[in-house]
């Protein structure tokens, strides 16, 4: 699969919802914030927004487009000050486009205020939704992060992170979610730990965030993972000191982090759930060399999240990897409403070709993943056009033939390649390569450090390939886009 999409030019990206981040007790707050925020932009490139707390009020700063438009200007920071902040980059998979829709989302509520953002997505956030309204609850958004503040606000516990806990306990589904009140940052994360949370340290200060990237690039130290179903607060004293409890509220169950962090999502020079993203990578590129090897003149990766998995594929083959496909990290902002005549283009607007390293050979085309096919269509014919004499195309995960109910915006059953064609041989008429073949799950899974998908309870949430869904999906319940397969799990999750 191809880079993220934010321009929304491509059809065979995944898009994953967001990322998350908060600090408490620290005087440059909003700004560390914002420089979290932009380590963390490869998770959602749709919106940006901060909220802060100065001891007597909080400020709210969201915008659409990327951190780097927005909260680079010392003019918006200052408008964000505080010793706590919290901010949160989205791609919708819920929820339109639009400013309402841009978290952390905050409210005024009983115990005082709150700001939440959430990566991930609820499988019965719909239904809640419908729900409180018919109950008199008024939405002022179509995400369905709003519905936790409707939850927290009508919960009759006592504190606030009482109130967030309870209200956690009653959505499904993928959550990794901070939330800030006048004295606490607290930090949650669902039941089988989807959707990933690290805990931080800053002389001192608690930070929360999606990835250990968002650490590094401040200075902080990463201190641990927050455990599946965990709820973390961080909460500071009359006497200014910060003291940190744990709970595991939610009924326990095993860890099953998504693939898909380190397949696409996570950054490589992050750490998740203690493996190294960029390792893992490269070893699905090791063992896909062993279980699909090929005659090649030279490998190529598609940029960039085919590069460690190529890294590896060259290493355990013996042929020389090359910069085949160069890509254009500037496009920017130019083409957000582009015109038809633009969208033609396609794939050229960020990747073109290396002939000097293509003309004349057999390439071996290394992906991460695809989806729907239609990138790999262009990539392939841009090979062709710059004089390729075979491009045989290499994919470092398996075949997704499940849609994505967790905060991956992926197509219906029926929009995916595995589903629309009978064969291999069919997938690979169709994108016009002269050979296509697919990493196994337990490749995956040995790349990843799990144990044989076949002889052990799934480690990780791998739903996309297998149909293996780890939670109940409640709004799908009577939706007739639900295939078979899916109707009859929901049915057992139940």
């Amino acid at each position: 699969m191809t880079d993220r999409d934010p321009l929304g030019m491509y059809g065979d990206t995944l898009r994953e919802e967001c990322g998350v981040f908060g600090i408490l007790g620290h005087p440059e707050a909003a700004t560390l914030t914002a420089l979290g925020l932009h380590a963390l932009q490869h998770r959602g490139q749709e919106a940006a927004g901060i909220v802060s707390f100065d001891g007597r009020q909080f400020h709210s700063e969201r915008q659409l487009g990327l951190v780097g438009d927005h909260f680079t200007d010392p003019a918006t920071v200052k408008r964000l000050p505080g010793h706590m902040a919290m901010g949160h980059v989205r791609y919708s998979t819920t929820g339109e486009t639009i400013l309402r829709n841009v978290q952390p989302l905050f409210a005024e509520l009983e115990v005082g205020g709150i700001a939440i953002a959430h990566n991930g997505n609820f499988t019965n956030g719909l239904t809640v939704r419908r729900e409180l309204i018919s109950t008199g609850a008024i939405m002022q958004s179509t995400s369905d992060t709003e519905v936790v503040l409707h939850l927290i606000a009508r919960s009759r516990r006592k504190g606030s992170d009482e109130r967030f806990t309870d209200a956690l306990a009653q959505v499904e589904g993928a959550f990794a979610m901070v939330a800030m009140t006048r004295t606490k940052l607290i930090g949650a994360r669902d039941p089988n730990g989807i959707r990933p949370l690290v805990l931080g340290d800053l002389d001192g200060k608690p930070i929360f965030a999606s990835e250990t990237c968002a650490l590094d690039i401040i200075g902080a130290r990463f201190v641990r993972d927050v455990k599946n179903g965990e709820v973390v607060v961080a909460e500071i004293q009359p006497d200014g000191s910060i003291s940190i409890t744990s709970s595991m509220p939610f009924a326990s169950k095993p860890e099953r982090i998504c693939l898909f962090e380190y397949v696409y999502f996570a950054r490589p020079d992050s750490m998740v759930a203690g493996r190294s993203v960029y390792s893992a990578r490269k070893r699905a590129g090791i063992n896909l060399a062993k279980e699909a090897p090929v005659k090649a003149d030279v490998v190529v990766p598609v940029p960039d999240g085919g590069t460690p998995a190529a890294i590896g594929f060259a290493q355990a083959s013996g042929i020389p990897f090359e910069l085949g496909i160069i890509r254009n990290h500037y496009v920017g902002r130019t083409f957000i409403e582009p015109t038809q005549s633009i969208r033609a283009f396609g794939v050229k607007l960020k990747h073109s070709a290396n002939r000097a390293e293509i003309e004349g050979k057999r390439v071996v085309l290394i992906d991460d993943s695809i989806v729907r096919g239609t990138t790999s269509i262009k990539i392939i014919q841009m090979m062709r056009d710059a004089g390729a004499r075979e491009v045989h195309v290499r994919v470092a995960s398996p075949m997704i033939y499940y849609p994505d109910y967790y905060g991956i915006d992926t197509p219906d059953r029926d929009g995916l390649l595995a589903n629309q064609y009978g064969s291999l041989e069919d997938m690979c008429r169709f994108i016009g390569a002269d050979s296509l073949k697919f990493l196994s799950i337990d490749g995956l899974y040995e790349a990843v450090g799990g144990e044989n998908r076949n002889n052990a309870a799934p480690q990780f949430t791998d739903h996309y390939f297998t149909g293996d869904y780890p939670t109940t999906l409640t709004d799908l319940r009577g939706r007739h886009s639900a295939d078979p397969k899916t109707v009859s799990l929901m049915r057992e999750a139940s």
